[in-house]
């Protein structure tokens, strides 16, 4: 049986290729940073290795008889001191150090679409960075290069439920974000295909415009769409980093950059954003409806 080290594992991406390996027959090992807490996530993976990819000493032993490390390390929201270079760049190095060292063949990495083009963005220099040297690292690499996840879509479907999606310039930009069971999927067979770089979107090529009114169409309610001059959004770029804490202007850098450029990919998959965008308004409202079935009745 040959062995994946998924690291990032507890991570909404993570948690799918962890599935999809294990029911593909491979033994799934785990990296995660508290094993306690990551039981509790229902993580399926045969095997959790207890380490912090920070800490290159934490991780004796991680790689041994591993046949692939798939990483989807990185950081969304600065926490505990650590930032994007600490994270997306040096503990995917600190990984791949230890892959080399025990002569694990394959190495693939969760990367960002379109990062060469964000060079004044830290979480995608640091991503594009660690991708630079693995690409040069003698070791057999695949580079996924995801569109968009349907998971970073739940701003559009927040803001529709507050009433109005507010757009930068024409809302034409166009994007194919992938649900994450068919990333996985895809994922995987880019690794056995042995390919180096795989960019890779859903199957719905969307304008922003689109984007939104899926979200009121889930929602059932008119669309309300605000376009505000681009010229707002690339004045944010440059006075975020002057007047926010690293933790707010950090994923607003990307985001507001991601909003700038076309993201579509090859499409991969079956799962439809329209259905995502459904499942998620009914989930809200369940929990909704439980939290109210919760509260004390007054007489």
């Amino acid at each position: 049986m040959k062995t994946v080290l998924v690291a990032g594992a507890t991570g909404y991406l993570g948690r799918h290729i962890a599935r999809h390996y294990k029911a593909q027959g491979w033994h799934v090992r785990a990296l995660v940073r508290d094993a306690e807490k990551a039981r509790g996530t229902h993580l399926e993976a045969q095997e959790l290795f207890e380490g912090a990819a920070t800490d290159p000493d934490s991780l004796e032993g991680v790689m041994a008889d591993v046949d692939l490390v798939i990483s989807t390390l990185g950081i969304t929201r600065q926490r505990d001191g650590l930032g994007y270079w600490d994270v997306d760049y040096q503990a995917n190095l600190n990984i791949l150090n230890q892959a080399l060292a025990a002569g694990v063949p394959h190495f693939a990495y969760i990367h960002v679409m379109n990062a060469d083009k964000m060079p004044g963005v830290p979480l995608a220099a640091a991503k594009q960075a660690f991708a630079d040297r693995l690409a040069a690292a003698p070791i057999r690499s695949t580079i996924i290069a995801p569109s968009g996840f349907f998971s970073d879509m739940s701003d559009f479907l927040a803001m529709a439920q507050a009433g109005r999606v507010w757009l930068f310039g024409s809302g034409q930009l166009r994007l194919n974000p992938i649900d994450g069971a068919d990333l996985a999927a895809a994922l995987a067979e880019a690794i056995a295909e042995g390919r180096r770089i795989a960019p890779m979107g859903g199957p719905d090529i969307l304008t922003q415009t689109e984007l939104a009114e899926a979200a009121f169409a889930a929602l059932g309610t008119p669309p309300r769409i605000t376009r505000l001059p681009d010229w707002i959004r690339r004045a944010a770029i440059r006075l975020l980093p002057w007047v926010t804490p690293a933790h707010i202007h950090g994923p607003a850098l990307f985001f507001l950059s991601a909003l700038g450029q076309d993201m579509v990919a090859p499409p991969r998959g079956t799962k439809r954003l329209s259905t995502h965008f459904a499942e998620e308004v009914q989930l809200r409202r369940t929990r909704t409806d439980t939290s109210r079935s919760a509260r004390p009745q007054t007489p």
